[in-house]
């Protein structure tokens, strides 16, 4: 991870919804090889440090059959729905092949070229859990996946199913699963303990390496050795000595030493994945706690240790996830995104995020609908970000700050003279407190200019006060204080 940042910024965008929207904004076909220069110059004006294309993979056929019975619900999110909107799950791979109406591999690489020469990387996907229904893999491998019996087939159709691998021999599959959902009915489970399916992991990830700086792993934790085992007991033999993510991501890095990996994790186990490799993991725990408004909670997970927070990946909208415009509702989802950009650890931002959009598309939809732009909102984004893209917030010194009843969030940076001192109100009433800056003893010495960053208000106090009675604040519901402290 040596030539990446210890607080990037990462930008989710829909591949195959970014072209389209960009060729009809062009009047012409538009794919990976040939976005235009304004285009790519607009993201890098964004402030971010990578771009994460997702769903750029080759689609299935069957999983598009599957995705057309669901038109019914496609259409709350794109009203003028057609067939032709229709693309299969982005995450019911057909092969690990760039998507030729997307540009091929040819195209992605030119893309990638042009994304380097702006300073952004690039983010892709993989899939460890399963593949589509009618994958190459599963054609041409049937035993990298979990199979059943006729009886299982006859007792759990919801579970199993039968196929044809390409010498037109019947096999009987189980469908990818999550243990807490009903199984993905597009997609064949893959079986983590097959050692063929681990080495065909390693190939195919370090040819994605070759294609890109990271991957983005999907449900992540299903493929520990304990959840898999526990997922499917009576159907896989006894778990092999080595965690598949330990072995692969060795293997992977160690012919792409920069190449980074990033966990979609819940339950709890973001930790046991860092440990067995991963660079960085979903912080889900956070977001929740954001949605409920928990601000104790908050400050109580943010007192867990600097190492681990660092590779923790924030955010409050994502493809998963309900827009935040949306389902925190505008104030809230910009006291939220002033959380998740300034504390340390990678932070994740999604297309028009920025712009306010509402509507959470399928990841089956080819195309999003038209929405309003929140210019307001736009504009307080970009006054964030270019603010988070000062380097003290990827190399300065954090440190989390008491306040008498964990009602408001306060922690500052520092490097050298450069300091930032934040305070979050993520409630929804007006919060008075008194900010315990003792911690930073250096500023008993000097009289200090708090500069807000977002009003231009400023704050002249005694450091000698601020170090012994703290510095007392008021905010408003949903709001946050960016404050550049620099002496009198």
């Amino acid at each position: 991870m040596s030539t990446w940042l210890s607080k990037p910024f990462v930008y989710e965008i829909n591949t195959w919804v970014w072209l389209n929207t960009i060729s009809r904004q062009y009047g012409k076909p538009i794919t990976l090889a040939n976005v235009p220069d304004e285009v790519l110059n607009q993201l890098a004006s964004l402030n971010v440090d990578a771009i994460w294309l997702m769903g750029i993979w080759t689609r299935s056929p069957e999983a598009r059959k599957s995705a057309l019975n669901y038109k019914h619900e496609y259409r709350a999110a794109l009203p003028d729905l057609t067939d032709d909107d229709v693309i299969a799950s982005a995450y019911a791979i057909y092969a690990y092949e760039v998507e030729p109406q997307l540009g091929g591999r040819a195209g992605l690489a030119s893309l990638r070229q042009r994304l380097l020469e702006r300073g952004l990387k690039l983010i892709l996907d993989f899939v460890p859990n399963h593949t589509a229904i009618d994958s190459v893999w599963a054609q041409e491998h049937p035993s990298y996946f979990v199979h059943g019996t006729p009886r299982d087939l006859r007792k759990r159709k919801d579970v199993f199913f039968e196929t044809r691998d390409q010498w037109g021999r019947t096999v009987i599959l189980a469908h990818g699963r999550d243990p807490y959902f009903p199984a993905w009915i597009d997609t064949a489970q893959l079986n983590a303990f097959d050692s063929g399916y681990r080495r065909q992991v390693i190939t195919t990830l370090r040819d994605i390496a070759s294609q890109c700086d990271g991957v983005r792993c999907d449900m992540a934790m299903l493929m520990l050795n304990s959840v898999f085992a526990q997922t499917w007991t009576g159907h896989v033999e006894d778990a092999p000595e080595s965690e598949f993510w330990a072995e692969v991501i060795s293997q992977v890095t160690d012919a792409y030493p920069d190449f980074i990996f990033i966990a979609e994790a819940y339950w709890g186990l973001e930790h046991t994945l860092q440990q067995q490799g991963f660079d960085f993991t979903y912080d889900k725990t956070l977001y929740d706690q954001i949605v409920s408004g928990q601000v104790d909670k908050i400050y109580d997970h943010l007192t867990a240790m600097l190492d681990y927070q660092k590779r923790c990946v924030h955010f409050i909208e994502n493809h998963d996830e309900p827009r935040a415009a949306a389902h925190l509702g505008t104030a809230k989802s910009k006291a939220a995104a002033a959380l998740i950009c300034t504390i340390p650890g990678m932070t994740l931002l999604h297309d028009r995020q920025f712009e306010g959009y509402k509507v959470k598309l399928p990841v089956q939809l080819a195309r999003k609908p038209d929405e309003p732009v929140d210019e307001t909102l736009q504009a307080y984004y970009t006054h964030l970000i270019g603010e988070t893209h000062s380097a003290i917030y990827k190399n300065g010194h954090w440190m989390l700050f008491e306040v008498p009843d964990k009602r408001l969030l306060a922690y500052g940076w520092s490097q050298d003279a450069d300091v930032r001192l934040v305070i979050i109100n993520l409630t929804g009433e007006t919060q008075q407190g008194t900010v315990n800056l003792g911690a930073w003893d250096h500023l008993s010495e000097h009289l200090w200019t708090l500069r807000n960053i977002f009003n231009g208000g400023v704050i002249n106090w005694d450091g000698s006060e601020l170090a012994k009675s703290g510095l007392p604040v008021a905010l408003e519901a949903f709001s946050a204080d960016i404050y550049h402290v620099q002496r009198a």
